[in-house]
């Protein structure tokens, strides 16, 4: 199966037309949304191309791919324009992995989900990884429109055995090999 997993569209129209071209391209079997789709948040400035109902539109004309996970700025206003369930979590097997999919505000590197897991995927602070610590993989795909700490706008492609954190321009930032 391949997954390409973005997080922190903020309400950029820009960014949503590249998860598009990135659908089209990539042709994955599910992309995941890792939330705060349509607002940009009270810290955040104001996204390239702020047009939330453009970044709705673009989503759900996906929504046959789409699984998604609601983030901190998500509300239930949200849920009501989206063609696509939000779920806090989402916990599915990936190449044999038990995998579980967050926002990240709750669930992340230093605060685990009180289950067995073998990777944990969340976005939340804009910032692009692969990391392992204590036998898990931590996969964060940043953000696609709001990068923070001098990362790229970013995204995760999973196929297979192979993870791969890319720039929207789709040059590989981080590689990691399963297995």
């Amino acid at each position: 199966m391949k997954l390409l997993i973005v997080s922190d569209i903020h309400g950029s129209g820009y960014y949503a037309d590249k998860i598009k071209k990135l659908v089209e391209e990539e042709k994955p079997d599910k992309l995941i949304l890792l939330g705060d789709l349509y607002y940009h948040g009270p810290r955040n400035i104001l996204t390239k191309e702020y047009n939330p109902m453009h970044v709705c539109e673009i989503l759900n004309s996906l929504k046959d791919i789409i699984l998604c996970t609601k983030g901190n700025c998500d509300a239930e206003v949200d849920e009501m324009i989206s063609e696509f369930k939000m779920e806090d979590e989402i916990e599915m097997v990936v190449e044999n992995n038990v995998v579980i999919f967050t926002h990240g505000h709750k669930y992340n590197i230093n605060n685990l989900p009180k289950k067995n897991i073998d990777v944990l995927v969340y976005g939340h602070f804009h910032t692009g990884f692969i990391k392992s610590q204590d036998g898990i993989l931590f996969l964060n795909p940043g953000s696609i429109s709001l990068p923070k700490e001098n990362t790229k706008h970013s995204y995760i492609i999973w196929d297979k055995n192979e993870i791969l954190l890319k720039d929207v321009d789709g040059n590989v930032i981080e590689k990691r090999i399963l297995g």
